[in-house]
């Protein structure tokens, strides 16, 4: 009887050795299997894999795109004044292929997702990577004018990254986008972005302002020439026999009206008195 069980004792171990040395892969990570404490230079494909129990064992890591937020962040922009918060995230993927050589590499530096129980190649690595690069591109930018170049501190932050992972880790890493989800910048950068904005809108104001008075002037100016110019032609037709014509004309309406006695004697009057004696 104690035999049976001994022997049933050893079968569930067994059989728990077993299940705790096999497993799957999911589709888009691989495994590295560690064998004695040497890591194995081929990866483990997905599905399922065995093992030998208390021999050899099995790791998952993940070969998708990972997102890494790197939050609370304060670096100096170009005129040496700091942002108050700027949170990114930078997303990586890992080659499939270099998982196995990044392992044994970088040590240490990988992190278990707690979630998915997936480990993240090379992700405290990327972390420390990453922050290096936020801070040096967002020093090339000026803090007044940041909040406005989100998009090109973001690509240039991607290119810096790449570049870095590349010069020791050409085609292992690829950083697939970054996002800057936040950037606020200090309460004193805050006034003197808005008081820019107010002086740029009155600027534009008093612009506008000054356009319309010189358009109102050109009207102006239009008219006085044209005064001038109707004057000028009123001067140059205005010869004595004009001048002739026209007193012989009011003459004619004095004497339809009869009764009266005036004189008229123009000023400067190059013809003759026009005098009318009534009866």
């Amino acid at each position: 009887m104690i035999v049976r069980v001994v022997l049933a004792a050893i079968v569930v171990l067994g059989l728990v050795f077993a299940v705790s040395s096999c497993g799957t892969i999911e589709s888009g990570n691989v495994g590295i299997r560690t064998t004695l404490g040497k890591v194995s230079a081929d990866e483990v494909e997905p599905g399922i894999y065995l093992g030998v129990p208390g021999i050899s064992r099995v790791q998952e890591f993940s070969a998708k795109e990972i997102g890494l937020d790197l939050n609370d962040l304060t670096p100096k922009a170009r005129d040496n004044l700091s942002l108050r918060d700027l949170d990114v995230t930078v997303y990586y993927r890992v080659m499939p292929g270099s998982v196995a050589d990044l392992y044994v590499k970088y040590a240490g530096q990988h992190t278990r997702d707690e979630g998915s129980r997936v480990y993240l190649p090379a992700y405290a690595l990327l972390q420390r990577v990453a922050r290096n690069a936020i801070y040096q591109q967002a020093s090339h930018i000026d803090s007044l004018v940041m909040h406005t170049q989100r998009e090109e501190l973001a690509q240039a932050v991607r290119k810096s990254l790449q570049g870095e992972l590349d010069a020791n880790d050409k085609g292992v890493f690829q950083i697939t986008r970054v996002v800057i989800r936040s950037l606020t910048t200090d309460p004193a950068i805050e006034k003197a972005i808005q008081d820019s904005v107010a002086a740029q809108k009155q600027l534009e104001t008093t612009k506008q302002r000054i356009a319309i008075a010189e358009a109102e002037a050109q009207v102006e100016v239009k008219k006085a020439e044209g005064i001038a110019r109707a004057n000028q032609i009123i001067n140059q037709s205005l010869t004595r026999e004009y001048l002739q014509h026209e007193s012989n004309l009011a003459l004619l309406k004095f004497a339809e009206k009869g009764g009266t006695t005036t004189v008229v004697l123009p000023a400067n009057m190059q013809t003759a008195p026009l005098i009318n004696i009534g009866k």
